[in-house]
């Protein structure tokens, strides 16, 4: 029997392809949601119109075909609302395509209620202002030309004629007028609650995709100091292994061996070094040299015992306090990625904190959080403001703040958070958030021969 474990992979990686796909067009669903919200509104004019002209004023309209069309506006609308109900990017075509299904049906009502001479023919701005916000350059001026081409075509097939005398001298009393005014009302306040809208969703779109955009330059800097960390454990390695030989030869020799004192130095020697090679080997499993051996299958409060136990034994920490209040312990998978991650945030603390330090542990539903305390200074406004970007550090170090940004990224990785807040008292405390559903076991049954 044979197990297999591994950690989830990166959430970005798995989305990069749906990721790219928005990012060529952020707003275009919820531009399409407004078309279909648009749409409705139209339907609702129609009929009122329709059944207000014909009743209310007594103009006689070809009402069965006008509900005809009015239908198919109807179905075209479901379908429409089917078809774009789950969010997925939506390309200009697809933008182009409903528009021009609306500039038809606005083109066969025109037809049977009068054709240019229906003061509701100056709809056709509508389509064409939105056109021009929601739509390529190139398709914009299609749909100029196809309007215009509709306009021109009502004027010379008037289709069947609409009893509405064109009298504007009789002023606001004039039908004509009153539907002029009608549809100008129309334009100006869809015009203002869409647009506004849209322009919303754009600026949305904008700063989604300078955030992913910021996130991918994130991963690139990841990328490079995982590289720049490999080569240096690497090259590391000779001058260990050559320093490892020298302490042993002196180990050996009669005029050290005697001396207590040199030989207690020397075997201190030793133990840090061995420490410096298992530095270097966790540094080249984080980079995926021996990643079978980097995840290892344990559970949450073994795993955290272990990690405090050694980082308490190596660290020079004076008061550490340790509080795991997780109650009911579940089997999980953690690597030496989240293990360094963990880590990283005790040393900052302990660089800030040398003499208290405090580390909880608790379980809330299916998320871990850690929080870690310590009495230092605590971070500045401008850190909070920025947290976990690189390079931010009060420390005043060359590439100061980069454990804060890798421990940002690792966590954003697996879906969790951090955050950081000062203490009242005095302080900083950093509370990482991490969801169960990130570790995934998988064992597989093998029968060996």
């Amino acid at each position: 029997m044979a197990a297999k474990v591994e950690i989830l992979p990166n959430r970005a990686v798995l989305e990069r392809g749906a990721v790219a796909a928005e990012m060529e067009h952020p707003a275009g669903h919820q531009n399409m949601k407004l078309l279909i919200q648009l749409r409705w509104l139209a339907v609702i004019g129609q009929i009122s119109t329709i059944f207000g002209v014909g009743v209310g004023l007594g103009i006689a309209l070809p009402v069965p075909y006008m509900l005809e069309v009015l239908s198919c506006l109807i179905a075209f609308n479901l379908a429409s609302l089917l078809r774009w109900h789950e969010r997925q990017p939506v390309s200009n075509t697809a933008l182009f395509l409903a528009l021009l299904v609306d500039v038809t049906v606005l083109t066969a009502q025109l037809y049977l209620s009068g054709g240019i001479s229906n003061p509701f023919a100056f709809l056709y701005l509508l389509q064409v202002i939105l056109s021009a916000v929601l739509l390529e350059v190139w398709s914009t001026w299609i749909m100029v030309a196809i309007t215009g081409l509709c306009l021109a075509g009502l004027a010379l097939l008037p289709g069947p004629p609409l009893i509405l005398p064109i009298d504007p001298e009789r002023g606001f009393s004039s039908l004509y007028v009153q539907g002029l005014l009608i549809c100008f009302i129309l334009n100006a306040a869809l015009l203002v609650m869409f647009i506004t809208r849209i322009n919303r969703n754009q600026r949305a779109g904008d700063a989604k995709v300078a955030d992913l955009r910021q996130r991918a330059a994130e991963e690139e800097h990841i990328i490079r100091m995982g590289l720049l960390a490999s080569g240096a454990a690497h090259e590391l390695g000779t001058p260990l292994a050559t320093l490892s030989v020298i302490l042993g030869d002196w180990r050996r020799m009669p005029e050290l061996s005697k001396n207590g004192e040199l030989l207690e130095e020397i075997t201190e020697m030793q133990a840090q070094l061995q420490r410096c090679k298992s530095i270097v080997s966790g540094i080249l499993l984080s980079a995926g040299e021996a990643r079978g051996e980097s995840s290892v299958k344990t559970t949450i409060n073994t795993f955290l015992g272990d990690l405090v136990d050694e980082w308490r034994g190596s660290r020079p920490i004076h008061d550490f306090e340790y509080d795991n209040r997780i109650e009911h312990d579940v089997p999980v998978v953690f690597d030496s990625t989240l293990k360094q991650t963990i880590c990283n945030v005790l040393d900052n603390a302990l660089e800030a904190s040398p003499d208290w330090l405090r580390f909880e542990a608790t379980r809330e539903q299916d998320a871990l959080h850690l929080v870690v305390t310590d009495a230092g200074p605590g971070f500045e406004p401008s850190m909070l403001n920025h947290l976990g970007k690189p390079y931010q550090s009060s420390k005043g170090k060359p590439g100061g703040g980069l454990g804060l940004f890798l421990v940002v990224n690792v966590a954003r990785t697996l879906g969790g958070t951090v955050t950081a807040r000062n203490r009242v008292q005095g302080g900083a405390v950093v509370h990482l958030t991490l969801p169960l559903a990130a570790i995934k076991l998988d064992i597989e049954n093998k029968n060996d021969d």
